[in-house]
């Protein structure tokens, strides 16, 4: 009882006495739940979060730069063979491991089960997503005579489900002792007024907190101390959707090395000046990720002595990180953004309500914001072709259609 007594206390400070009203058509288990639940949260950051949605945006002239990638093409034989044994020596020795971002669902394709379990109708038989990757990883433990550790970052939502996907198939045939999941966080949903939602399961309603939330994800879980006893120095973290993802890249791993950065990463040129994708650049200085519409007409169709547009580099979510910035990233709040979504929820008469319009926030990190916290990064340029066939949509621009082209593509030229 006292506990139930703490919490009704703890809704009344932070003015969310409608779940009150709510807890008291619950049966005692259900209420033991929600408490639970009530009493893990982090109510002064929600009500930091509610009050930053509700301050007015001030437009603050930012000193927007470029930032220079490396182009392949640029260098000599022997400058590239320098820098791709340097590489080559980090996976052999052991100190390479790579993460896969696997916390949502195929909603976009149609496809109501996790993403990496989605089939894909490439030659010359049809693969998995997660599969994709597997297989990629098998070639360089091959190459290498190494077996990289893979760690999987699920969801509260589809985590029993890829488990089990990966116990059905035998992990593909990767050693199950070298593959570790790990959940993405949660983050709280609230209404227009800052009210937190409740779902029809009679629990307060979350949602992941965004690919930024890997890093703390990675520390709770254990997998950063995993990493640390098997000696890993660098860490690639890619996403499950993109089928030609280059996830053991020895000149990404070499650049990163040559250039003593903690954080490297892969990106293609723009399409055309107005193509609507974040750009690498420096804000203020920092390092990061702007909007396309941050950047004006001039900025936007400025292109350099090659002819490539100057604020061109797209980023692909293609990123290598030291282990090191990793555990200090791991300490750090990445800034939220939100988005304005429709989610149902139970009104205080425990009758649920599905709004038709936008009625409520989600707060998510990115994990490009993490570039801010260095001084520098290395870009390695690469191209559409060979580095980027995403699964998002069900058809037409990045669909399963236009990722099978460019899978089949990629292999008819780059046969083993």
């Amino acid at each position: 009882m006292k506990n139930f007594e703490e919490t009704i206390e703890k809704l009344k400070k932070y003015d969310q006495t409608h779940i009150i009203k709510i807890m008291e058509k619950l049966t005692e288990e259900e209420k033991e739940t929600l408490a639970n639940q009530i009493e893990k949260l982090d109510f002064e950051n929600l009500k930091n979060l509610y009050n930053e949605l509700t301050k007015e945006e001030v437009n603050s002239e930012k000193v927007i730069e470029p930032i220079s990638a490396l182009k392949k093409n640029k260098l000599t034989e022997e400058q590239l063979e320098e820098i791709d044994a340097l590489g080559k020596n980090i996976i052999a020795s052991n100190q390479f491991a790579v993460a896969t971002m696997s916390g949502g669902q195929g909603t976009r394709l149609g496809y109501s089960k996790p993403k990496g379990t989605f089939k894909i109708d490439v030659e010359p038989e049809p693969k998995y997503l997660f599969e994709i990757v597997c297989d990629t990883l098998k070639r360089a433990n091959k190459l290498f005579d190494v077996t990289i550790p893979w760690y999987i970052m699920t969801s509260e939502e589809n985590n029993d489900e890829i488990i089990e996907f990966f116990e059905e198939h035998n992990y593909f045939d990767y050693p199950k002792k070298d593959v570790m999941f790990f959940k993405q966080g949660q983050m709280p949903l609230i209404n227009e007024q800052g009210k937190l939602l409740i779902s029809e399961n009679k629990v307060i309603k979350e949602a992941s907190d965004g690919n930024g939330g890997i890093f703390k994800s990675m520390s709770i879980s254990g997998c950063l101390a995993d990493m640390e006893k098997r000696g890993v120095k660098w860490v690639f973290i890619g996403s499950i959707d993109n089928v030609l993802l280059k996830m053991v890249d020895t000149t990404l791993i070499g650049l990163a090395e040559e250039r003593g950065v903690d954080i490297a990463t892969k990106s293609i040129l723009k399409n055309n000046p107005y193509e609507r994708v974040g750009v690498i650049c420096k804000k203020d200085g920092q390092v990061g990720v702007i909007e396309y519409s941050e950047l004006s007409k001039k900025l936007a169709e400025a292109v350099d002595e090659d002819g490539d547009l100057v604020y061109g580099e797209s980023h692909i979510m293609c990123n290598l990180f030291s282990i090191n910035i990793l555990k200090k990233l791991a300490e750090i709040t990445l800034p939220y953004h939100k988005a304005h979504k429709k989610n149902s929820y139970l009104n205080e008469n425990g009758e649920l309500v599905v709004p038709e319009e936008p009625n409520s926030y989600k707060f998510e990190t990115f994990i490009f914001d993490s570039f801010n916290y260095v001084d520098d990064i290395a870009i390695l340029r690469g191209t559409r072709e060979i580095d980027f066939a995403p699964v998002k949509n069900k058809e037409g621009v990045d669909s399963p259609e236009t990722a099978k082209e460019l899978y089949n593509n990629y292999w008819r030229n780059n046969k083993e």
